[in-house]
């Protein structure tokens, strides 16, 4: 099997990393190009034994699955770059939030099966949430293969493809969300005097810990949250700040614009 990735971010290496350390493919299987940053695909060749090339004749070549891992705004230029070496028997999985499957066979100009999947950043330790939608062109055979490649990076589900771009706003940024969270309880960890260290192992089996809760009751966030929240006790001083500031709120608007903002880079590339 070869896999050819156009493009090397964040993203593309996170996916690499979990198909290597989970043995799905050895890392020769793995071709990467992007379009000039050679720095970026040196690394990946150091970190990971991956084969990189400027030759799209050669990274086309007997290929079976391309993996389109562009920045939005770069996706209509690179997409036309590429149409020239396609072949309609190759499966696209395209990682590209908020460019749709209409929008990817218009400019490649071909009829092939491709799969649309929007993981997140987590997958570089096989731990993604992973949502995939398909065209008709997609048979039994490249779903199974899809499922198998993707499962070594975190857990995946079929969705229709409109509900793609809230997959992207509560999903597909979330890791990022949590990130920002933890940034403020490690500063106020220093503002209550504990040292950066044990707040960081605190914190994070916390997360852990509120995860596999989650996880393994039969009850909704908010009845885990009222059951620790003694009336007049910490948690409830706590709780009432964040009420006070509508961080609720806050969060739920967060996830809604990014929501939307997939939204409407899915009209720019579609114009």
């Amino acid at each position: 099997m070869k896999i050819s990735f156009i493009g090397a971010g964040s993203m593309a290496e996170a996916m690499i990393s979990g198909l290597i350390s989970n043995n799905v493919v050895e890392s020769g299987q793995i071709y990467v190009t992007n379009r000039s940053e050679n720095t970026k695909l040196h690394h990946l060749q150091q970190k990971y034994g991956v084969q990189t090339t400027y030759d799209l004749r050669d990274l086309f070549h007997q290929t079976n699955i391309v993996v389109l891992a562009v920045k939005p705004k770069d996706a209509k230029e690179v997409l036309q770059k590429i149409s020239l070496f396609m072949q309609p028997e190759t499966l696209i999985i395209s990682v590209i939030a908020g460019v749709s499957i209409a929008t990817i066979e218009n400019i490649l100009n071909i009829h092939a099966p491709i799969i649309r999947a929007m993981p997140n950043t987590s997958a570089a330790i096989g731990q993604s949430a992973t949502a995939i939608a398909k065209n008709s062109l997609v048979n039994n055979d490249h779903l199974e293969l899809t499922l198998s490649l993707l499962s070594a990076i975190g857990m995946t589900m079929i969705v229709e493809e409109e509900k793609l771009d809230a997959v992207t706003g509560l999903s597909g940024s979330g890791p990022a969300y949590i990130y920002y969270i933890v940034e403020a309880m490690e500063n106020s960890a220093k503002e209550i005097g504990l040292e950066s260290e044990l707040a960081k192992k605190l914190i994070v089996q916390t997360l852990l810990g509120a995860a596999e809760m989650l996880n393994h009751s039969k009850e909704k966030a908010e009845k885990l949250r009222i059951a620790v929240t003694s009336p007049g006790g910490t948690t409830e001083a706590g709780i009432r700040v964040l009420d006070q500031h509508k961080v609720k709120d806050a969060l739920v608007n967060c996830i809604k614009e990014a929501t939307l903002q997939s939204k409407r880079l899915s009209k720019q590339q579609s114009s």
